[in-house]
């Protein structure tokens, strides 16, 4: 599981603000984005190893048309048109093929979305998660029952950091908002899911194209249970049945972008997942991953920097459709405010080179791109969670993304974060993956108080009502071996550990 906020690294993630419309060039607007399949035929050329690109090109139908030309003449296969946001996904086995494509007219960038053949790969273990037992639960609906929570609520201290339980008996949420989660997939057949689940908002993405067969949008394997525990965080019901979300009344969707085998978030996938979301209704989209195979995508390097395009034009467009966008800020423990920091991890489809990066020029996506909401995480102390990465003028708010070295008064003593799994089951998982949806569920119940709100308004409100602790007064340890781990710079209300401040589900509702 390469690419997961919570794993990649365990529930564990990365990010940067930047202005990118000037250096990717003009990035079109457009009512839809809806695809067209056209599948043109492959010419004559150089055989290599097939891979998927990415081309992007300015969106008049003339030079798409032009384009697709040229893509088949270069030896590619069109998988889809996104028409309106001017991106093109093709295969081909052309190892020239990106090369040809840059010098085409109306071409604005192209390049491969990943270093490895189309091949299947084998699965990266993201590290244990911690599965809820018969009898653990029941000792937690002990203690939940005599609260008159929901069953295993007595472990969601997360809820209570933020006044969620407080906030669901005042406003839990409109029907008529939706949060998105754009992951490994969502398991909508688990009774805590079930009755908030939006099929018609959900899809299967992997590859670039959507595929909306009943049941598409579930995980591949048990095992790839990211996105379902995700989609709890949010939206689970307070059914009398098991946990509770933080907005448990709105709907929650499923885009599955994971690759089936290797888990992997191709850029091909993640367009489609906001382009789809965008135009199925969808409010608010949580992304708890980065884009795969680079954990940063330097511009100078043509085929990163037309992943950088890709994504953002599809992200972009769903902000014009009137999508929030949120994405968890990374499991590294980063200042992603510095100008070096050392990346070993890329390219994750192959073989790994160490370089280092200047996060102001290469790019977590989508964590970086524009108007999209940065997370770091917090333990039940609403300390920074020691790995959390960070940055001043990078990060936007703080939510609860879970601690081990900070045990709360819970039952389990247990100081991750408790949701859904699938196949019925519950378990714990910690990391930046966890903090965005729990602000993401934030900013659902702010739309449902505030429903013309437009993604600009519901960031802006997101900030207002958020609670600032300030930077530590003492050096930062997070792990307590007496080594200081990180710095955090600003002032109290805004600073490189939280941003604004920690999410407020109460202060949202009222």
């Amino acid at each position: 599981m390469a690419h997961l906020r919570s794993r990649r690294r365990l529930a564990l993630a990365v990010p940067v603000v930047l202005s990118l419309t000037a250096s990717l060039g003009f990035l079109p607007s457009a009512a839809s984005a809806a695809p067209s399949t056209t599948t043109t035929a492959t010419a004559q050329t150089a055989e290599g190893p097939e891979l998927a690109y990415v081309v992007n090109t300015r969106t008049d139908h003339h030079t798409i048309t032009s384009v697709q030309k040229a893509i088949a003449a270069a030896g590619g296969s069109i998988v889809v048109t996104y028409d309106k946001i001017g991106v093109i996904v093709v295969h081909s086995a052309n190892p020239d093929f990106a090369k040809t494509l840059r010098a085409v007219r109306g071409v604005q960038s192209a390049g491969a979305t990943r270093t490895a053949p189309l091949t299947a790969a084998g699965t990266t273990d993201e590290g244990a998660a911690q599965y809820l037992t018969k009898a653990e639960a029941a000792k937690i609906t002990a203690r939940s029952t005599a609260s008159g929570e929901e069953p295993l609520e007595a472990d969601q201290w997360d809820l209570r950091a933020i006044g969620a339980d407080k906030a669901a008996k005042i406003n839990p949420g409109s029907r008529d908002v939706t949060v998105a989660v754009i992951d490994t997939g969502v398991d909508d057949t688990h009774p805590d899911l079930a009755p908030n689940f939006s099929a018609s908002q959900s899809a299967n993405c992997v590859g670039g194209k959507a595929d909306t067969s009943y049941g598409a949008w579930r995980p591949a394997v048990p095992e790839h249970y990211h996105g379902t525990h995700v989609a709890g965080e949010i939206a689970a019901a307070r059914n009398g049945i098991g946990v509770a979300g933080v907005a448990p009344n709105v709907k929650v969707a499923g885009i599955k972008v994971a690759d089936p085998v290797s888990e992997l978030f191709y850029p091909e996938s993640v367009v489609c997942a906001f382009v789809f979301a965008a135009d199925h209704g969808v409010e608010v989209t949580n992304n708890s991953y980065y884009v795969d195979p680079w954990l940063y995508n330097c511009m100078d390097d043509p085929d990163q920097r037309a992943i950088v395009d890709a994504v953002n034009r599809a992200q972009l467009y769903a902000q014009r459709k009137g999508t929030l966008n949120l994405a968890s800020a990374g499991n590294s423990n980063d200042d992603l405010d510095s100008h070096a920091l050392v990346d070993d991890s890329s390219p994750d489809d192959s073989t790994a080179v160490t370089r280092t990066v200047d996060p102001h020029e290469c790019f977590d996506v989508p964590t970086q791109l524009p108007g999209v909401v940065t997370v770091s995480a917090t333990g039940v102390t609403n300390a920074k969670s020691y790995y959390s990465s960070y940055g001043d003028g990078v990060i936007d708010i703080a939510a609860p993304g879970g601690d081990k070295y900070k045990i709360p008064d819970t039952p389990s003593k247990n100081g991750r974060i408790l949701s859904t799994m699938p196949n019925n089951q519950y378990g714990f998982l910690q990391g930046t993956s966890m903090a965005s949806p729990h602000a993401a569920g934030v900013a659902a119940l702010l739309k449902s108080t505030h429903p013309w709100a437009t993604p600009a308004q519901l960031q802006a409100l997101l900030k207002a009502q958020a609670d600032n602790p300030g930077c530590p007064t003492d050096p930062y340890d997070g792990n307590g071996d007496g080594v200081v781990d990180a710095t955090c710079v600003g002032g109290k209300r805004v600073n490189g550990f939280y941003g604004f401040g920690i999410v407020n589900a109460l202060r949202a509702v009222k």
